[in-house]
């Protein structure tokens, strides 16, 4: 892994940048490129960097609407139900 101080803030990243940063991390361990020491820094960035997409992907659901066509043929907005 790089330099910590050259690393972004994961709070400060996208859900896709964060997503590709996490999967480079898989590669780079699943391939055993790394030293002990700096396979457990990436295993714990890519362990924040996962927390940081669930939460990423909540947000978006919970924002998703549908749209609904009423009774009398108005089409109005309701949270999804994606349970």
């Amino acid at each position: 892994m790089s330099d910590p101080s050259e690393t972004p803030d994961i709070a400060s990243l996208s859900f896709e940048d964060a997503l590709a940063e996490l999967e480079q991390i898989v590669r780079r361990l699943e391939a055993g490129q790394v030293k002990l020491d700096e396979a457990i820094q990436c295993y714990e960035r890519g362990a924040q960097l996962k927390r940081h997409c669930e939460q990423k992907l909540n947000e978006a659901q919970q924002r998703v609407e549908r749209i609904v066509i009423g009774p009398d043929g108005a089409a109005n907005a309701q949270p999804a139900k994606l349970e």
